[in-house]
């Protein structure tokens, strides 16, 4: 399992969870764990005492998708110890850390000075050259590309070279050089996914958890920022948060217990007029709401600005 400089290891499913430690696994997590994992079939699996654990439990660190690269640190039987290179966390400097079932990995030929397809779309499929599914792709999946023309993108991926229809996928020069947006880009990305189930260590659109739908909003729009909101809390550049007017759309918004000077806790997106969009908790679904009158307003600790500020 030794890796080299000449391949790479990458997640071979369409999103899988990384995991504190195996012994995390509960029998209820069945579907999360299999050989190819099934995200709704867990959800529908776990009850909401259940679905509230994997919170409070700490079970879950962070999720990966399709064709995201991984350096691995200790193989332990069917497990694998990793670090998610494209995560950024304080936890460590190379990326996220966890653990992951070895058969959601795929060592793959190394590629270089290949521009890269970014999953546009809610989601894609993927298709074998002679069209036959391969595999649904979540939004703002990566994937190395081959050729590409007005209706198909050839794309290297895990189980070989396969396709993506062009209408469905972004061309950018490389993971990190997505085309900056602004801040009413980064809230349009988030409105698509009003409605959608918040799901705990979620980084795909079958479920987001806070910050990582504030983490793949922008970096939709070529902002890359850490995967949790307390590493997200300080990065950027500081607003006051007591200065609402001075707030613009796309600016992130941050909450800690005890009227906000306890344990930051969650995270959302500024969406204007006094109102963000965020995936709120276990049990919830990304929404829209207003700050005034409400515990977010009591709890809000401190705003951070990603983009090039506007000017009028």
């Amino acid at each position: 399992m030794a890796q080299t400089q000449s391949t790479t290891w990458v997640c071979r499913v369409p999103v899988t969870s990384v995991w504190t430690h195996p012994e995390k696994v509960r029998e209820v997590d069945a579907h999360g764990v299999a050989d190819t994992p099934d995200i709704n079939k867990w959800r529908e699996a776990m009850n909401q005492k259940e679905t509230k654990d994997l919170t409070l439990s700490n079970r879950l660190q962070t999720q990966l998708l399709y064709g995201e690269p991984v350096l691995i640190e200790e193989i332990d039987g069917t497990w694998a110890k990793i670090i998610a290179l494209w995560q950024p966390s304080h936890k460590d400097e190379r990326g996220y850390p966890g653990w992951l079932p070895l058969a959601h990995l795929k060592e793959i030929d190394s590629v270089a000075d290949r521009s890269y397809a970014r999953v546009s779309a809610d989601k894609a499929q993927l298709w074998t050259l002679d069209r036959r599914p391969v595999a649904q792709l979540p939004f703002n999946s990566l994937l190395p590309v081959k050729d590409a023309n007005e209706t198909r993108v050839h794309v290297h991926t895990p189980d070989g070279d396969a396709y993506i229809e062009a209408k469905h996928v972004q061309l950018v020069p490389a993971p990190e050089q997505i085309p900056l947006g602004n801040g009413q880009s980064i809230v349009n990305e988030a409105e698509r996914f009003l409605g959608l189930q918040y799901f705990w260590g979620g980084m795909s659109s079958l479920g987001y958890d806070c910050s990582g739908f504030s983490h793949h909003m922008l970096k939709a729009n070529g902002y890359y920022i850490s995967r949790d909101a307390g590493d997200q809390s300080v990065e950027g550049v500081e607003i006051d948060p007591l200065d609402s007017a001075a707030w613009q759309t796309g600016d992130l918004l941050f909450f800690a217990y005890d009227e906000g000077v306890g344990k930051l806790h969650h995270v959302g997106i500024y969406y204007g007029d006094g109102m963000m969009i965020h995936s709120p908790t276990s049990g919830k679904a990304i929404e829209i709401t207003r700050l005034e009158g409400t515990v977010y307003d009591k709890e809000l600790c401190a705003v951070r600005r990603f983009t090039q500020e506007e000017t009028t």
